[in-house]
């Protein structure tokens, strides 16, 4: 049954349809209303927030649970402009700052790999981005086919290949054509093929596959962060090759890509996607964190 995934994109594709302020706004009533409502992932959001910025006062961490769900409910909009809205629109709305290092990064003729983040503008970033650099992006398959197609045909927009995860003879290839490939490690994909490495401060599951992907091709790995800004403009910031990189320790690499992955994040930590279960493996069991604080 895929007639909810039409109406609900047919809806979004409707509504992408109204003036730039009215979606800004719609995507916060959504934001506010789920933050209301879905209290299964509410919940997540609480754990995360407590557990990576413990020094919030009740009234600051329920004020940013509240951000992140508004921010999150806007950027369900931003996609749909990402995928519909025409490109000149976002012209004059682009501060891109760091682009010096990326240049320099192309000059090695060895690909790039682009360190991304799940931040709430995470398709926009990419349009955006894609007005300045051509760029390729590797991602997870989604589960439901029609998704699948449906996320496909949206980026096919501002990404020249979406390479699957798996596919690394294609990732191989396309550094070897000098490609920019962007790419997100900052979920927990389990133990397996995964290192504990601190993530503001807390252990997180991180994989390793970051360090391999760099010495496939020596390519260089730097950081992109993307924000909205208060005025309805995005920043785009790029941040300088990290060296050296790999170093050959797993642990020490994984320290070093989420320290570059917060930095980025804590230029307005609201608009990350906290929403993910990003603690869920734990030592003493699958989700640990997320059931204990359910339970105290």
């Amino acid at each position: 049954m895929f007639w909810p995934n039409w109406l609900g994109t047919g809806t979004l594709w409707l509504l992408n349809r109204l003036p730039w302020s009215w979606q800004l706004q719609l995507g916060k009533w959504l934001g506010l209303a789920l933050f209301r409502l879905a209290s299964g992932r509410r919940h997540v959001v609480d754990v995360n927030i407590r557990l990576c910025f413990p020094e919030l006062s009740p009234a600051e961490h329920q004020r940013f649970v509240r951000n992140v769900f508004i921010n999150n409910g806007i950027g369900v909009f931003e996609t749909a402009m990402a995928w519909w809205t025409p490109r000149e629109v976002f012209r004059e709305r682009i501060v891109f700052k760091g682009q010096k290092h990326l240049e320099a990064a192309l000059e090695k003729g060895k690909g790039v790999l682009l360190l991304g983040a799940h931040f709430s503008t995470l398709d926009l970033g990419g349009l955006l981005f894609s007005e300045f650099f051509p760029v390729d992006a590797m991602y997870r398959r989604h589960n439901n086919p029609l998704m699948e197609e449906i996320i496909k045909k949206g980026r096919s927009r501002y990404f020249g290949q979406s390479i699957e995860r798996s596919d690394i003879r294609s990732v191989i290839r396309a550094l070897r054509k000098n490609h920019i490939i962007w790419y997100a490690p900052d979920q927990d994909f389990g133990r397996k093929q995964s290192v504990y490495a601190p993530f503001f401060g807390v252990p997180a599951a991180t994989i390793t596959a970051t360090a391999r992907l760099a010495k496939l091709n020596g390519s260089p790995i730097l950081m992109l962060a993307q924000h909205r800004l208060p005025d309805g403009r995005y920043e785009l910031e790029l941040y300088p090759i990290i060296e050296p990189f790999p170093t050959g320790d797993d642990e020490q690499d994984a320290a070093r890509i989420n320290a570059e992955l917060e930095r980025a994040i804590r230029k307005d930590p609201t608009q990350y996607m906290w929403v993910h279960r990003r603690f869920k493996t734990h030592p003493k069991g699958k989700n640990h964190l997320y059931k204990e604080s359910r339970e105290s």
